[in-house]
């Protein structure tokens, strides 16, 4: 479990099911993650896959929680999803989803700092990364707030993606994206 001082990232468990469910089948949270809704089917694989990261991986996706209410806010976490993408993502993949009424909150930004320290901490490699659709530009602050940089252009089952990456030795100046 990670606290920060507004939130509580935990694994999840198949009980978190319902809110995931929500969380998934929101047109606004899918509107750059698979550009639709998620069916139950798809989004029960999708909390299995969070389960299993843990297991076979000693790292995954945590479960966000407000802790003054206890309440879901989104999930966020590291998975190798082995996307069949060129180029191919190699180290651990960052990825971030919150309930449309914490949007603005700053709930990501500060989950997603506490999650990197974490990976800091425990991954082998200094370079993380994450893929964000080329128009979500509230994914794109977080990550610009949180040391990302984009290193190039692709596309992910038919649809044009940004990649971008962070290194944990290098100071949030030095990761600011070089002039073009």
């Amino acid at each position: 479990m990670i606290e920060t001082d507004r939130l509580l990232l935990r694994r999840h468990t198949v009980a978190d099911f319902p809110a995931c469910a929500a969380l998934w089948s929101d047109a606004q949270v899918t509107r750059y993650i698979g550009g639709r809704p998620f069916t139950r089917e798809e989004i029960w694989a999708r909390v299995l896959r969070y389960i299993g990261h843990w297991e076979a991986l000693g790292y995954g996706f945590w479960l966000v929680e407000e802790k003054a209410t206890g309440a879901f806010a989104g999930e966020l976490g590291f998975a190798d999803f082995r996307r069949e993408i060129d180029p191919p993502l190699t180290d651990p993949e960052a990825g971030w989803a919150f309930v449309p009424r914490v949007h603005g909150l700053g709930y990501a930004t500060e989950a997603l700092r506490a999650a990197l320290e974490w990976g800091d901490g425990h991954f082998p490699t200094t370079r993380t990364v994450c893929l964000i659709h080329p128009e979500n530009a509230a994914s794109f602050r977080v990550a610009q707030k949180c040391g990302f940089w984009e290193y190039q252009r692709a596309t992910y089952k038919d649809h044009p993606t940004v990649l971008l990456a962070r290194h944990r030795t290098a100071s949030v100046s030095e990761r600011a994206a070089p002039d073009r």
